[in-house]
């Protein structure tokens, strides 16, 4: 099963950070954004991970290089030609990388979640979606918690069926659309994460875990 890590964003909101450095490449703890993602993927078993760069890409393809200091394969998806092709039309451009169904995980969150590398979705599903507690930046939550009538924040984390995907043509195209659209038609199924999870979309907010890593102390996101 192939997971796919989404690098491609502009990081507007971390300037002056992200002036010269692209956000996956910003530390915390003591090591970057995404090298975190790669070390939780490597040990929940992923081998094979693609990802997809724009801004500032070069130097995140540099510094990963094949994956083999990680003991994983990397594969990119360069969009620096284009700009960034947003979720959907990121995840368009590297379907053909990616396995029947395939892991989905922001670049800019950081979290405890267990992914699991042979995740398997039914016939009648498209997308299977992990629903987080919602933060203060977004307290009425994305989407409804499948069996009941609470809804949650969508954390950036998911497993996907490519046929979710096929219908699009190449080009920028946001996923919330089409993720919404999925609901109406009863082809997405969530679950619910209750241990750590942050939304790193500040400097502010990287600042917090940066100390709460460097620290080792527990914390649950507000």
């Amino acid at each position: 099963m192939t997971a796919m890590i989404l690098a491609a964003g502009l990081g507007s909101r971390m300037r002056p950070l992200t002036n010269n450095t692209p956000k996956p490449l910003l530390e915390i703890g003591g090591k970057p954004l995404i090298v975190w993602h790669i070390e939780q993927l490597e040990e929940a078993g992923f081998t094979d991970i693609v990802i997809n760069v724009a801004y500032l890409g070069q130097q995140i393809i540099q510094y990963l290089g094949d994956g083999s200091k990680f003991g994983v394969n990397i594969l990119f998806s360069d969009e620096q030609n284009e700009g960034a092709l947003e979720t959907a039309g990121g995840i368009v451009k590297a379907l053909d990388k990616l396995s029947d169904t395939f892991l989905v995980v922001n670049g800019d969150v950081w979290t405890d979640y267990n992914y699991c590398n042979n995740f398997e979705l039914s016939e009648e599903k498209l997308a299977h979606l992990v629903l987080v507690k919602n933060p203060e930046h977004n307290l009425k939550g994305d989407f409804l918690l499948t069996g009941t009538d609470e809804k949650y924040t969508f954390s950036g984390i998911a497993y996907y069926s490519k046929r979710l995907f096929m219908p699009l043509s190449y080009g920028k195209a946001p996923l919330a659309p089409l993720l919404f659209d999925a609901v109406v038609k009863n082809k997405v199924i969530t679950e619910y994460h209750d241990g750590s999870w942050h939304d790193i979309g500040t400097p502010e907010r990287l600042e917090l875990l940066d100390n709460i890593l460097k620290n080792n102390t527990q914390h649950e996101y507000m």
